[in-house]
């Protein structure tokens, strides 16, 4: 279909259906391998392109904001990747403490709303203020954890409450982030139990894939048929130039 994710593609548009279906019921996502089996593709990189295509149509370029008066949104951050690991004498490689070295995470949730999640390059005051700025309106509540780089922030919205996990506090009446957290257990156990790696540079066709599905959920009013309807939709005016995986090993299990 021409000026769609599925230009110059040779496989039947029934092929293409079912993948739609499958990763938008799929709650943590469908292998590329597990693609190329249902569908009986002819190769690993030909799921692995449909896959990425189908992630292409489930991207929302320009997201309409979070929040509003009256209206809360919780906002977290969370890392991807291993630490890093060093020699230890007599006890051999061990990993460091720290997340300077793994790919971060900030997510936005509209509580009993959509979400929207980006992948940032540092956790600094600008950058998240850039961020949260963009996708969040200003005269919505904030609810966040108890790190330091989110109170200049806050002062700039209606209001906002923090709770403080290191005393041991996850709900404090209406102040929670219990929303947020319960949207990175779901992408992580998909991005460790589904996809298992990721390259950083697709790290956000991820993200969006994961915030399609959350934000076209069951409790919006979203059944798994018009979910797929809603990915299919979003392949207008959309193109892929992905050439292949760079290697079967590098892109296994993706």
């Amino acid at each position: 279909m021409i000026g769609t994710v599925m230009e110059s593609s040779h496989i039947p548009m029934t092929k293409w259906a079912l993948a739609f279906h499958l990763m938008a019921a799929s709650k943590k996502g469908v292998s590329a391998h597990q693609l190329m089996r249902m569908l009986s593709l002819g190769s690993y990189r030909t799921a692995w392109f449909m896959a990425h295509r189908v992630r292409e149509a489930m991207a929302d370029r320009d997201p309409e904001p979070l929040g509003g008066k009256g209206k809360t949104v919780e906002i977290d951050e969370t890392f991807l990747g291993k630490p890093d690991q060093t020699f230890v004498s007599g006890k051999g490689w061990q990993g460091k403490r720290g997340t300077a070295t793994k790919r971060k995470v900030l997510t936005m949730v509209e509580r009993g709303g959509r979400a929207v999640s980006v992948k940032v390059e540092d956790l600094t005051v600008q950058t998240l203020k850039t961020v949260i700025g963009k996708h969040v309106v200003l005269d919505s509540t904030l609810n966040t954890d108890e790190a330091q780089f989110y109170k200049p922030i806050g002062k700039r919205f209606a209001a906002h409450e923090a709770v403080n996990h290191g005393d041991g506090e996850y709900a404090r009446g209406e102040t929670t982030t219990n929303t947020v957290e319960g949207f990175f257990g779901i992408f992580k156990r998909g991005m460790t139990g589904v996809y298992q790696h990721c390259g950083e540079h697709h790290l956000q066709s991820y993200l969006n894939e994961f915030d399609f599905r959350y934000s076209n959920r069951i409790a919006l009013g979203v059944d798994d048929t018009e979910r797929a309807h809603r990915a299919i939709s979003g392949a207008s005016g959309k193109r892929l130039t992905y050439r292949s995986p760079r290697s079967a090993q590098q892109a296994r299990a993706i």
